[in-house]
């Protein structure tokens, strides 16, 4: 196991880095990942490990979306995967399609319905993607 305190700091950034931008509090990707808020809190300290690479590194990488290997790479002296501030846009693109798609449907579908009430619906719909990490 790599024991380079550099390589578990860019480590620990690259992790917090990818959460961050998508929109993910630790919590939350603990959540996502199966493992425990402090396991989260650990791996992006950048602290190296005192006996042995921690089993929860791999579940939170592959939780942010990182290929096999990664943290392998990473601590070797790899760049983090991924352009973190385009899959930001990307999402936001894909936000403000998907809000429009739903408001059009609700619009045809709710005859006698408010604006505000649609969009307020919409809204509730899109947060609901966001909880299940479809958007």
């Amino acid at each position: 196991m790599n024991r380079d305190p550099k390589a578990w700091a860019r480590l620990g950034q690259a992790l917090a880095a990818a959460r961050r931008a998508q929109g993910l509090t630790q919590d939350e990707l603990a959540a996502r990942a199966g493992v425990s808020l402090g396991s989260v809190q650990r791996a992006e300290s950048g602290v190296v490990p005192k006996t042995r690479m921690p089993i929860t590194l791999h579940p939170i990488a592959r939780a942010l979306g990182w290929p096999t290997g990664a943290v392998d790479a990473i601590l070797a002296g790899a760049e983090s995967p991924g352009d973190y501030e385009n899959h930001d846009v990307q999402r936001s693109v894909n936000a403000e399609r998907y809000e429009t798609i739903i408001s059009g449907a609700m619009v045809r579908a709710l005859k006698g319905v408010s604006v505000d009430d649609i969009r307020a619906a919409t809204k509730i719909a899109l947060d609901a993607l966001r909880r299940e990490h479809l958007l």
